[in-house]
């Protein structure tokens, strides 16, 4: 085949695992029974919806109790208040009756806080999981209830050279691949780049957001990126059927004429990145240069051959003359 000139994207090559914006595994603050069960597994869920609710008719019952004798409390507390004023009681009455009154008060606020406690919500919009819990089922402080994702953009970390760091921004585009869809390219964007770089492994840590309105992602899921680097322009390219590698490195048979005959020479050649079955070659082979494409095994250099023109997908090949 001919070299001929054309434009290649370099991209830089990473692998990760990809992350909800957003995910927790919600549990309970404190022992109870399950009173209610609000939710059904896999659906969406709002921000602060109710989810898991505890028995809590103790809590309420002393609420309820105290609740009732806070008038009588704030009554004395403000009687007691314009006597002190006028000195007709001690101070100690007075600080009395106004140590009970805030004291109610602060009881009251308590028994909500415990009551809210009893109440699981959801702390953001998200897809919620399958849940772990039954009705009636009495839960210990810590149990996994359910787990709660928010999907509507996923994350992707992964790690980088820090030979690259120079090459990589934030907002930079990003091509990722997931083996459960083979055939899709998931376009996301550089997010968030680590400060430093681990010293133990001389790799940066980078973060990618990757919009997931259709939902196709989920979380764990293994995943491959490539960072798109600036398009360079007239660059050479080679099927990677047409190197071959010897002690001296990458080589490839460039076809010359001599006295009227084709013959070929191997060249060695450096070789950039390669992209599924293409490579970038950075030197040894110039635009216009005629390639060997297969049948290598049967070439030394000086050997005769005559092009042939292929009809299949593979690029045209050169064959030996033996």
């Amino acid at each position: 085949m001919t070299a001929n000139p054309v434009d290649w994207v370099p991209v830089i090559e990473a692998i990760g695992f990809i992350e909800p914006n957003q995910g927790v595994t919600l549990t309970t603050e404190t022992a109870g029974v399950i009173d209610q069960i609000t939710f059904e597994s896999g659906t969406q869920v709002a921000k602060d919806q109710p989810l898991v609710l505890l028995d809590s008719a103790v809590e309420r019952a002393n609420l309820k109790s105290t609740e009732a004798r806070l008038p009588a409390a704030k009554a004395k507390y403000e009687r007691y208040k314009g006597l002190f004023a006028k000195g007709s009681i001690s101070k100690e009455s007075y600080d009395e009756a106004e140590a009970s009154y805030y004291a109610l008060s602060a009881d009251i606020e308590s028994l909500k806080a415990t009551i809210a406690r009893r109440e699981i919500k959801a702390p953001f919009a998200g897809v919620i999981g399958i849940r772990n819990v039954f009705l009636g089922q009495y839960l210990q402080p810590g149990t996994d209830i359910v787990r709660l994702e928010d999907t509507s953009v996923m994350r992707l970390r992964f790690t980088v050279p820090q030979r690259d760091i120079s090459r990589i921004s934030l907002d930079q585009e990003v091509d990722i691949f997931v083996d459960a869809y083979p055939q899709t390219s998931f376009k996301g964007s550089i997010s968030a780049i680590e400060p430093a770089v681990s010293v133990q492994s001389g790799l940066i840590q980078v973060q990618a957001d990757i919009p997931n309105s259709d939902g196709k992602l989920r979380s764990g899921m293994f995943a491959r990126a490539n960072i798109i680097l600036p398009k360079l322009e007239n660059q050479v390219t080679l099927p990677q059927t047409a190197i071959t590698y010897t002690l001296y490195g990458d080589n490839v048979y460039i076809v010359s004429e001599e006295n009227g005959e084709k013959r070929v020479q191997q060249h060695v050649v450096k070789v950039g990145e390669r992209s599924e079955s293409i490579a970038h070659i950075l030197e040894g082979v110039k635009p216009g240069d005629v390639v060997v494409t297969t049948g290598q095994v049967r070439l030394s250099n000086g050997a005769k051959v005559r092009i042939v023109e292929s009809d299949a997908t593979t690029p045209p090949a050169e064959t030996p003359m033996l």
